[in-house]
């Protein structure tokens, strides 16, 4: 991946850009790093890891299974 986030320019891993688009739009463009995307929702950055892991675990399609490698 070489998706930068849209507040702060830092290099994207692949559950935060399907948590970007689970929260904001499915369609998105830009995305956020975990760290804006807590910051955006007034939420903690454990709060969006532990969605990340809910949306896994509950089989959402946008995140790969835990232990697949990224790309």
């Amino acid at each position: 991946m070489n998706e930068r986030c849209r507040e702060c320019g830092r290099g994207l891993t692949a559950d935060e850009i399907a948590v970007t688009r689970k929260l904001i739009n499915r369609g998105a463009r830009s995305f956020y790093c975990v760290d804006c995307l807590a910051a955006y929702f007034e939420v903690t950055p454990e709060e969006i890891r532990e969605r990340i892991a809910y949306f896994r675990q509950s089989g959402c399609t946008l995140f790969a299974p835990a232990g697949t490698p990224a790309g």
